[in-house]
């Protein structure tokens, strides 16, 4: 088999797993009150911290244990005209997916969304989505890379949008900005992936790349909930994490800064507590 096939292959079974997960709820994953969740920030092709990140959950020996993924691609290439390659850490998430079915869990985010939608984002003066499709090309040696670009989408809107554990703490990639929570439906989180309005300005669009939050707006979004915490990413966080308002913690995991956190679901946490249970990549030995 060779290997743009094999991607093929890869994702689309991935995308069956990921509509399949025994936790999942329309689009909303609902962990049990045991076990332990390890939450992400942003990896935006960061290799060296997935196989860190992979290493720490030793998944196959420890299958009470989730792991939670989201803005794999879209990496900042080394050198300005220097491919985007981030398909490889893309390809290496679905494939332990496919490893390990019911523990390996995604969520829907803005550089994603933005891929499958064909909406362009301009980063250091480049088109990322477009660096991306010429990225795939280099990653799996062809040119010839339509069916894999759709096995691709296909894995991507195959996303969950948010998750929650039954200590009242909720995942999503970001949360929808203060300006426009009026028009936002928080029941999108109930509808199955075929359902779902992806369209910009559309409830999805909305939840994944908002990025102006307020108490009022958190304390809306806990009661529509029924959570006390907030735990995303989306946002860039020199230093790994930063904590908002006593009940928001924005992770990064795109760096040499980055942190993930571990979270038990049986236990009843406090915000300190939380970031106390933050941990570094750089740390995982």
């Amino acid at each position: 088999m060779n290997l743009v096939q094999f991607a093929i292959d890869t994702f689309r079974k991935a995308a069956e797993l990921n509509l399949e997960d025994p936790v999942r709820q329309g689009s909303l994953l609902c962990f049990s009150n045991y076990g332990q969740v390890v939450m992400t920030g942003d990896m935006h092709g960061h290799r060296r911290n997935f196989e860190k990140l992979v290493k720490y959950c030793q998944l196959e020996s420890t299958p009470v244990r989730h792991v939670i993924l989201h803005e794999l691609i879209h990496e900042e290439p080394a050198e300005y005209g220097a491919p985007d390659l981030s398909v490889e850490l893309l390809l290496d998430a679905a494939k332990w997916k496919t490893f390990f079915p019911d523990q390996v869990h995604f969520l829907q985010s803005n550089h994603e969304l933005a891929q499958l939608q064909n909406h362009q984002i301009s980063k250091g003066g480049r088109i990322v989505t477009e660096d991306f499709d010429r990225g795939v090309a280099k990653a799996l040696e062809s040119n010839n890379i339509d069916k894999a670009l759709e096995a691709i989408d296909e894995f991507i809107a195959s996303f969950p949008l948010a998750a929650r554990t039954p200590n009242r703490i909720f995942f999503s990639h970001s949360l929808p900005d203060a300006s426009c929570i009026d028009e936002f439906d928080p029941r999108c989180v109930d509808q199955p992936a075929h359902e779902l309005d992806l369209t910009e300005g559309g409830s999805v669009y909305q939840l994944v790349w908002g990025r102006r939050h307020t108490p009022a707006l958190l304390d809306r979004l806990a009661r529509a909930y029924d959570v006390d915490y907030f735990i995303t990413g989306h946002q860039p966080q020199e230093f790994g994490y930063e904590v908002r308002m006593d009940r928001l913690i924005i992770l990064a995991s795109d760096h040499n800064h980055g942190v993930f956190l571990p979270v038990d679901c049986g236990k009843k946490y406090d915000i300190d507590t939380l970031v106390s249970r933050i941990r570094p990549f750089a740390g995982v030995v």
